[in-house]
């Protein structure tokens, strides 16, 4: 089931399959979203629970019991529940059922709203526990952008601009081994930008373990134009889009959490930014995604 939000600014669509991002257009219908070519990847923008990115041969552990988990977890294979809709505002629900607890055994509540305020879509993410125990869980987001935006651009017209300068590297990610390597050094970023280029993602996603910034920009270098996702509740941040193949996307991915690293065992609670959370208590998180549309707007300084 397919619904669709607007406001003067912004018309988003969202698929009640996942609960997942499938359209956002600017008033000049100009298309953001990745629009799942499955020629590349056939998703666009999945919400990642109970867990981000890969488990070891797709297990895990919880209080010493053996556990399926697909990657990035079920929510993306899941329908939810539309709560409630307005001209500007929806609501979609997953509660645990007997596919979800053959996978994950806790009970749980799971609520992504969608806003549109102005020029930005806020999502706005709720965990609540309704077990009688404390649950651990992951939590990430994965839309994916178009890039290039525009007919006559290509990818390495464009840079990644963040809020603050920084001074990290990325985690290196062991294709065989199927895990990150803790202790390695990979892309350095120092300052506020990143060229794009297909090299980049060469191994796997771009993953930054410790970031300072909780906002960035992917911009066309020109001119500024593209598009701002603003993280504050994520602690981490990665980038992906296909390699070899050079897929006209990148993926903007906060997470709370991350695939199997090097020393970390594959009990949930030993998981990278596992959060815990008490019966009858809920977290919420949020994010947003402002469309940079206008050439007259003053370009991220590249």
């Amino acid at each position: 089931m397919l619904t669709t939000i607007r406001n003067s600014e912004l018309t988003a669509v969202i698929d009640s399959a996942g609960a997942q991002l499938i359209s956002l257009k600017d008033r000049s219908r100009k298309e953001y979203i990745w629009q799942r070519d499955p020629r590349f990847w056939s998703r666009c923008s999945p919400l990642l629970f109970p867990v981000v990115g890969d488990c070891r041969n797709n297990r895990l552990l919880i209080d010493g019991s053996s556990y399926r988990l697909p990657k990035h977890g079920f929510c993306k294979d899941m329908e939810f529940q539309r709560l409630e809709q307005s001209e500007d505002r929806a609501s979609f629900l997953l509660q645990d059922n007997a596919l979800t607890k053959a996978m994950y055994p806790w009970s749980f509540r799971l609520s992504l709203t969608y806003e549109l305020n102005a020029g930005s879509l806020f999502l706005k993410y709720r965990v609540a526990n309704i077990d009688s125990s404390a649950l651990y869980y992951c939590i990430g987001a994965h839309p994916g952008f178009r890039c290039p935006m525009e007919e006559d651009a290509v990818f390495e017209d464009y840079c990644l601009i963040f809020e603050k300068e920084e001074d990290v590297y990325a985690m290196p990610f062991d294709r065989f081994q199927g895990e990150y390597l803790s202790n390695g050094r990979g892309y350095e970023l120092r300052g506020r930008t990143i060229p794009l280029s297909r090299a980049l993602f060469r191994d796997n996603a771009l993953y930054f373990p410790k970031i300072a910034s909780r906002r960035v920009a992917l911009i066309h270098r020109a001119d500024g134009c593209g598009v701002e996702v603003s993280y504050p509740d994520f602690e981490t941040i990665a980038f992906w889009t296909t390699y070899p193949d050079q897929a006209p996307f990148l993926c903007i991915e906060p997470w709370n959490g991350s695939g199997a690293r090097t020393g970390e065992g594959d009990e949930l609670i030993h998981k990278n930014h596992v959060r815990r959370l008490e019966p009858g208590a809920s977290h919420d998180l949020s994010m947003s995604i402002r469309p940079l549309t206008f050439r007259t707007e003053t370009p991220p300084e590249a």
